[in-house]
């Protein structure tokens, strides 16, 4: 593997890692914008945005930009997070120079006002949409309460009332301040010439203007609140646990990658054992979320009502223990072997190695080999993580649950 990058005057950062040995290719561009640049009356448009850039450009209709994709035989789509928002493409190396040059070509879309109102309608749809799934909901509201007032509570989709209030012009104002080649990092994975996509990039973006893109970055420790909802239409509870973590520019987030393992992972874990196992949960899981200077633990689980007491009670005495214990030396090398080998098979493929590539040049502007990963993994100690119990206390937390409505 081979790293190379240019950074253009304009500011985007055009980053590669060239493996020759591999079959295909990957191509991406990570905007660093979500819904914590937003305001509660734009909330949900980078998502909307995200909608937006497939719609064409001022050459090419919606139709002709499926096409494109699909006569390459890409496997292409975008996400956003509350962080960022990735556009990507996996293909055969002899088409990525044409779905390149497709993917700058869409980086500066058209956002007509006809597909705006049209796509507006698909939005809301998405939102009522997930609004049914419980296991979502739950988690988009704990994320609002944990952070209460933090911009890393902003809901990625928004709300009905703003994106229904929200105007094209809203949009585009948006879209010019986030959308700088500042703000971007385009990236590039697997079997390719450097110098030949590198050139197509920067002959198709280094016009793009500068334009002040910041965040306000700042720490939460969580609001330690707790709600419950009740849905006529359900018949479990459904319940997010959220509590204070390390951000991602810390090198303690592979500590916390193997806390959150030996908690909740979703087979093995503790969480497993105690509530899976013992038929008091259908799901208990928990996963490490590391951000622009913050970070998370969060937890789901789901289970009977009934159950919904001695469930919380036997989260709090494995938090408990946790807090006199720590973790044993077994529980270690159990979550390591399963962090690396999925770290590993995932990094076999272009597809895999172009997504930590982006994240790791957009939050660390640094290039990090898969072996540089694998080695922090290895080198994290039981004191380490003991000492991430020690000061992040689990048991301390943001609490939502979804259910269904109790006797009274």
């Amino acid at each position: 593997m081979e790293f190379k990058k240019k950074i253009l005057a304009n500011g985007l950062a055009v980053i590669g890692e060239v493996n020759k040995s591999a079959k295909s290719a990957a191509v991406g561009f990570f905007v660093k914008t979500g819904s914590r640049d937003e305001t509660n009356q734009i909330n949900g448009v980078s998502h909307f945005l995200e909608h937006m850039l497939f719609k064409g450009t001022e050459k090419l209709s919606t139709f002709e930009v499926s096409e494109a994709f699909d006569r390459a035989g890409a496997e292409f789509n975008a996400f956003t997070s509350e962080e960022n928002t990735v556009f990507y493409a996996a293909i055969l190396p002899e088409y990525l120079v044409e779905v390149t040059k497709l993917w700058t070509e869409l980086m500066r879309p058209a956002l007509r006002n006809e597909d705006f109102d049209i796509e507006k309608n698909v939005i809301k749809e998405e939102i009522a949409m997930y609004k049914d799934l419980p296991n979502f909901d739950v988690m988009d509201r704990c994320r609002t309460l944990h952070f209460d007032g933090h911009p890393c509570g902003n809901s990625v989709l928004g709300s009905e009332e703003s994106i229904t209030n929200l105007t094209a012009e809203q949009m585009r104002d948006y879209f010019a301040g986030r959308y700088a080649p500042n703000n971007m990092t385009a990236a590039v994975a697997g079997n390719f010439d450097w110098e030949q996509i590198s050139s197509i990039v920067e002959s198709a973006c280094e016009k793009w203007q500068k334009q002040p893109a910041s965040r306000k970055l700042e720490d939460s420790q969580g609001s330690k609140k707790k709600e419950r909802i009740e849905k006529s239409n359900l018949a479990r509870e459904h319940i997010c646990l959220m509590s204070p973590a390390v951000a991602a520019h810390d090198q303690r987030r592979f500590a916390a990658t193997l806390l959150a393992t030996i908690v909740g992972d979703s087979v093995g874990s503790k969480f497993f054992w105690e509530l899976v196992d013992k038929a008091l949960a259908e799901a208990a899981v928990m996963q490490f979320g590391a951000m622009d200077g913050t970070g998370i633990f969060c937890s789901y689980i789901s289970c009977c009502s009934e159950n919904v007491s001695k469930v919380l009670d036997t989260v709090k005495g494995i938090f408990e223990n946790l807090a006199g214990s720590g973790v044993t030396k077994e529980e270690m090398k159990t979550a390591k072997n399963k962090i690396l080998s999925a770290l590993v098979i995932k990094n076999e493929l272009p597809m895999g190695r172009l997504i930590d590539l982006g994240f790791n040049w957009t939050y660390l502007q640094q290039y990090r080999t898969v072996e540089e990963d694998i080695s922090a993994i290895k080198a994290v100690t039981i004191d380490d993580v003991h000492s991430l119990i020690k000061q992040f206390n689990l048991g301390d937390f943001t609490q939502v649950s979804i259910g269904p409505v109790q006797a009274s």
